[in-house]
């Protein structure tokens, strides 16, 4: 499947990490699946308008984070997921948006049963999407 990056300048969030986070988002939800190759930094980006500096630093981090491996002479290629891994990294993801969440509550005098009531309301509202 071609891989498929939509880049903001107004998102408030460093353009390397907006590539990374998408690629990661593809593997995780098996859009990317495994030994699939990328295409190689100076392709994306040139694709994506950005410095190859930016790619490289993305990649770079998927390497180091497990996502990816690079064979040299070959390219970026996904390494398989298996289920415990995949489980992990988005139980880690959840944390830390539910982290960061309860602590916006909290500072604006949120306490535990309002932020059940709010937390129950979005699911009920994803649910019916």
């Amino acid at each position: 499947m071609p891989l498929s990056v939509v880049l903001s300048n107004t998102a408030g969030v460093p353009i390397y990490e907006q590539i990374k986070r998408q690629i990661e988002d593809a593997i995780l939800s098996g859009r990317l699946e495994a030994d699939e190759r990328l295409p190689s930094i100076r392709a994306l980006a040139r694709d994506l308008r950005v410095s190859v500096i930016t790619t490289t630093r993305a990649y770079s981090d998927l390497v180091s984070e497990g996502f990816l491996a690079n064979v040299p002479g070959k390219g970026y290629y996904v390494l398989p997921r298996d289920s415990a891994f995949i489980h992990e990294q988005v139980l880690r993801e959840v944390e830390e948006h539910l982290g960061r969440a309860v602590e916006r509550g909290r500072l604006a005098g949120l306490g535990d049963e309002d932020l059940h009531t709010i937390l129950d309301t979005v699911m009920t509202t994803l649910e019916d999407q």
